[in-house]
């Protein structure tokens, strides 16, 4: 058998991988298996906070950064924090994507207490929300009522199913009307609006959009720095830190042994490695056959996170009816680079700086790209 060569055209094969290839490999480190969180999450817990926290540490949030820290009070009682140490400067300075990615955790986590007969009473801010920035202050008190009435909730199945996927999608099998209806309706109700994008013509502007603000990005120091240094490469890093963007699998070991994966190569956005990234990026932002996208009614706070909230239960539709997300948030981002994108999205889809758009998502048909590493539950649970 002849040695495989690394060539142009492999690395490229690989790079569009990446997805699918991200987890592959880490069951087998040494180190703390980062899939762990994802099967049979709250196994075992009595206390049905962990049980339901167990779960929300499964949501989706930007850069897997993973954002949340819970105290335990008394018996039935949590405190819910920003994690300010996994905040993202660069790309969301007011934070607000840090913050939807807190509704989406607190989605997951009343979903999941009502599939054991609790009613999670959640007091928002309760001690005022923060403003320009996010801060120590509580994003949520909860209470853990025990409610015989309380209704399971239907998505709960999915929670461990979800999860984001980067490839193209499958444009000859595009999602049908009737699943798209759906999606809107799971993620549609005050004070959020969700709305659908197929038109040929329209996705090609968003498209075009999308790609122009990739591009800002990468070329950005600071925010293309923001992304490179969450890069986890090969199943020891990805297994030490459980959390960023995942490159793992036999090839991507064998790029970093031999020295063309590495963060300092992907440092330079006119470096191969950087610019093979990009081609496959491209080539999923070119292959979406619908955009969702999320308005709020102002962008408070409160708005944010339940604009994450209405993001999850989307994308646990999505996942029952086969369908794949993966948000394209570039031109929602809020500096300076991307000022004239951002307006021009905004105002693309019917959205202004007073009443943004929260989200704005890929949709489509795919395989089944594998979840993101977690930390798992002991990492957030400060007492």
């Amino acid at each position: 058998m002849r040695p495989r060569l690394f060539t142009r055209r492999s690395i490229l094969e690989c790079l569009a991988a990446a997805p699918v290839a991200a987890t592959a490999g880490c069951a087998a480190s040494p180190a703390v298996d980062p899939a762990a969180a994802w099967r049979a999450p709250g196994a075992g817990e009595r206390d049905p906070r962990r049980f339901a926290l167990a779960h929300a540490i499964l949501a989706p949030n930007p850069h897997n950064r993973q954002p949340w820290l819970v105290d335990l009070v008394g018996k039935d009682e949590i405190a819910f924090y920003p994690d300010t140490a996994r905040l993202l400067p660069a790309t969301d300075p007011p934070n607000r994507q840090i913050t939807v990615g807190c509704g989406a955790f607190l989605e997951l986590m009343d979903i999941a207490a009502r599939q054991i007969g609790i009613r999670p009473e959640i007091s928002l801010w309760p001690q005022g929300e923060p403003q320009p920035n996010l801060d120590a202050r509580r994003v949520a008190h909860v209470r853990f009522a025990a409610d015989p009435a309380v209704r399971r909730d239907p998505l709960f199945a999915q929670i461990p199913l979800r999860h984001t996927n980067r490839v193209p999608f499958d444009l000859k099998a595009p999602p049908t009307a009737s699943d798209l209806g759906e999606i809107v309706g799971a993620a549609t109700g005050a004070p959020i609006t969700a709305g659908i994008v197929t038109d040929a013509a329209e996705r090609a502007e968003l498209i075009k959009l999308g790609w122009q603000g990739w591009t800002i990005e990468g070329h950005t120091p600071r925010t293309h720095m923001e992304s490179v240094r969450l890069l986890r490469i090969g199943a020891k890093e990805i297994a030490e830190h459980r959390d960023g963007v995942s490159l793992g699998g036999s090839m991507f070991e064998a790029l970093k042994a031999t020295g063309m994966l590495t963060p300092k190569v992907m440092a330079d956005p006119d470096s191969f490695g950087a610019k093979s990234s990009d081609s496959m990026a491209h080539k999923a932002l070119d292959a979406t056959p619908a955009f969702l996208w999320l308005r709020g009614a102002d962008n408070s706070r409160a708005t944010q996170i339940a604009a994450g909230r209405a993001y999850a239960r989307a994308h646990l539709t999505a996942t029952k009816l086969g369908l794949c997300f993966q948000p394209w948030s570039m031109t929602l981002q809020e500096y300076p680079e991307m000022a004239a994108l951002y307006a021009a999205t905004q105002a693309r889809l019917g959205a202004s700086p007073a009443a943004p758009l929260q989200m704005l998502v890929r949709v489509g048909r795919a395989k089944f790209a594998g979840p993101a590493p977690r930390r798992g539950l002991a990492e957030h649970i400060r007492t």
